[in-house]
């Protein structure tokens, strides 16, 4: 039964966390992809520390009946926000339980794929996992999840913690997992879909799993190439073991982010499922081991607050550079700390909120944070800084943190002044460059990169010895990569020994940083440039096979008839590209309207959101725009992507400029769906 009337509660302004300790939770669910919805029977133990008469749990626009406390039915209030429990709540334990059904509006998604198959999948932080389960949006509150949750047979089903039981009735599987250790509730997942999956054991014995959709097969070994090893590293790094008993790691479809670190299985983007060339651009490594030192780093310890949010990016981005430093060497670790303090250094300038401050960018969270632990680790030593973490960990496993707890911990292993350094990194919106410099100058490479980008405003003629030097030399590729960076306004026969030297080099990189030299390709370097048509790199080609159409039309049928198989990533970037192409030179193809009908398809609800943008974006900036692209344009508006939808609505506000645009999308507009006539709708009448 509901009851509508306003409640004031004893502890309206009070935590609830100080009244009530939400001990576990058992969740037993069922999941319809056609209606999109979740319901269920969810039940809660929980200690009463203090008499209150209210609880409270997070709930977004559910429905809730047979709501019970200790087997007895009892007045509740939906606000539509919270379900309010209203009773007489006693000091000790007690148990609450309801059913509730819920059209999650955010937080869980059902990705429709090619083949009618489905994909579920759940993203609780900046989204809230109170939109489609029962819980706490305050991180201070803890708890050990049990989910059961049911689907159709075919189909895995993933949730946080070790998988206790299958039980298969009528076509369906009831999946059981089980938690041992109390989280945060943005740390609940679940996820759905038909994969196949490969297990191994870590070094200390923990079960890992790594999942992959069955087309995507071939790529697992780039996909996941240095998963093991960075499991291995940072379990021997932190010098913590890995609290959660089991780790997985599965790529989702339209993913919002890179990754998300829900406790025992990471989600992340389907964008670094690659193949062996693909890995040269985009491979996951970045992102696997930053999500996977969360679990230690926001998971095991988390952040009390906002304010102190660089507890869990800053450490989670450091530890992940450390293990890519383990496999990638010592010039890429110096390497990519000098490219996010020249960030940092830039950002100072307009960027006024500090490291300690619930408002800072994600730039100052992730980035700052992780160089403000860098220098504590230069500053007191390797030994001292591990000991520290290590007790750091143990302290407040399973609790929430703030900076001060942190700092307790380093003050008792160094004499280091933490309040000099906590004005200086966490507290000011400068960057310390002269600490930067002193610390990135340690190594070679690096001394060699400020010596280049001291030339940058410096005539070509005047540095271009040091420069033909330093190409010539061994120096680590991001070195030379600035140099063909640096010159990129240059007059071309100014620089084009420089260029030359660049070419010769078998480092992708650098050679992609001259496929995106020029703006028109000099005749005399054609034949030059087009060799990195050939390179393992699904970038370089997309950038040299363009570059080369547009400045070379009497070659335009050979670059054509080269790339006419070619693929690229999982987004289709080569093979939407060709398409645009071979559409736009004359006379190529003799079937051009199945070009046409191939490239739309693209843009369609069959294919992930960074497929369709790659289309939409082509099919635009080639002028192939019929009923269906605008159709298909507006549809994007209403996609959970935020950036895709941002795209959609960008689009169309540059194309309603034109008349006739206007009127082709106001000739459309009563064929589509509700959703997308209303998004339309809102851009004509700006």
């Amino acid at each position: 039964m509901k009851y509508f009337f306003l409640f004031i509660t004893s502890f309206a302004f009070a935590q609830q966390t100080q009244f009530v300790d939400f001990k576990s939770v058992s969740g037993q669910l069922k999941l319809d992809a056609k209606k999109k919805s979740v319901s269920g029977s969810v039940t809660y133990d929980f200690d009463v520390l203090k008499a209150v008469d209210t609880i409270k749990i997070d709930a977004k626009n559910m429905e809730f009946t047979n709501v019970e406390i200790d087997g007895k039915e009892v007045i509740f209030l939906n606000t539509g926000k919270q379900l309010q429990i209203i009773y007489n709540f006693e000091k000790g334990k007690k148990q609450l339980r309801f059913n509730y059904s819920v059209k999650p509006k955010q937080a869980l998604y059902f990705v429709a794929v090619e083949n009618s198959e489905v994909q579920i999948w759940t993203q609780g932080q900046g989204r809230y996992t109170s939109n489609w389960f029962p819980s706490f949006d305050d991180v201070n509150e803890k708890v050990i999840f049990n989910m059961e949750v049911t689907y159709e047979k075919g189909y895995q089903v993933v949730s946080n913690g070790i998988l206790k039981n299958k039980t298969e009735h009528n076509n369906q599987i009831q999946w059981q997992y089980q938690m041992k250790k109390p989280m945060s509730s943005y740390l609940l997942m679940l996820t759905v879909g038909k994969y196949d999956k490969k297990e191994f054991k870590s070094k200390t014995n923990i079960p890992l799993e790594y999942y992959l959709e069955n087309k995507d097969l071939a790529r697992f070994e780039p996909t996941y190439r240095y998963s093991k090893r960075i499991f291995d590293f940072l379990e021997k790094e932190i010098g913590v073991g890995y609290p959660w008993g089991i780790y997985r790691e599965i790529p989702v479809r339209d993913f919002l982010y890179a990754g998300m670190e829900n406790t025992t299985t990471t989600l992340f983007a389907t964008r670094y499922v690659v193949d062996s060339t693909g890995f040269e651009d985009r491979n996951y490594t970045n992102v696997d081991a930053h999500e996977l030192a969360h679990h230690w780093f926001g998971d095991l310890i988390t952040a009390e607050s906002s304010t102190h949010h660089w507890l869990q990016e800053g450490f989670a981005t450091y530890y992940a550079l450390l293990a890519e430093r383990a496999i990638y060497g010592e010039d890429y670790f110096y390497s990519k700390l000098y490219e996010t303090a020249q960030q940092l250094k830039f950002a100072s300038r307009t960027d006024t909120i500090p490291v300690l401050n619930a408002k800072a960018s994600s730039l100052t969270f992730y980035e700052k944070g992780a160089w403000t632990l860098f220098v504590l680790h230069e500053s007191i030593g390797d030994k001292s800084f591990k000991k520290a973490i290590k007790s750091y960990l143990k302290k407040y496993a399973y609790q929430n943190v703030n900076t001060q707890n942190f700092f307790d911990e380093i003050k008792k292993v160094s004499d280091f002044d933490l309040d000099k350094f906590k004005k200086t990194w966490l507290e000011s919106t400068a960057f310390d460059t002269a600490t930067a410099n002193a610390l990135l100058s340690k190594n070679k490479a690096i001394q060699v990169r400020l010596e280049v980008d001291k030339l940058k405003k410096t005539p070509l003629l005047e540095k271009k010895d040091f420069l033909i030097e330093t190409l010539n030399s061994d120096t680590y590729h991001a070195v030379k990569e600035a140099i063909v960076n640096q010159i990129e306004n240059d007059k071309y026969d100014a620089k084009k020994e420089l260029l030359v030297i660049a070419m010769q080099s078998n480092d992708v990189q650098i050679r992609q940083a001259v496929a995106g030299n020029f703006n028109q390709i000099p005749e005399d370097f054609r034949t030059t440039y087009e060799t990195l048509l050939d390179d393992k790199s699904y970038q370089t080609q997309e950038i040299a096979l363009y570059s080369l159409w547009k400045s070379f039309p009497e070659h335009q049928t050979e670059y054509l008839n080269k790339s006419k198989n070619w693929i690229g990533f999982n987004d289709y970037n080569l093979r939407t590209l060709w398409l645009s192409l071979a559409l736009s030179t004359r006379d190529y193809s003799e079937n051009p309207e199945d070009l046409v009908t191939e490239l739309i398809g693209f843009s369609s609800t069959k294919y992930e959101a960074t497929t369709r943008q790659n289309a939409l974006e082509k099919l635009i900036a080639f002028r192939l725009i019929n009923d269906t692209v605008l159709t298909n344009l507006v549809g994007a508006t209403t996609h959970h992507m935020w950036q895709f939808s941002k795209f959609g609505r960008d689009s169309i506000r540059i194309l309603l400029k034109n008349s006739e645009m206007r009127a082709s999308f106001e000739r459309i507009l009563p064929n589509l769906t509700s959703d997308e006539q209303f998004q339309l709708n809102r851009l004509l009448k700006e």
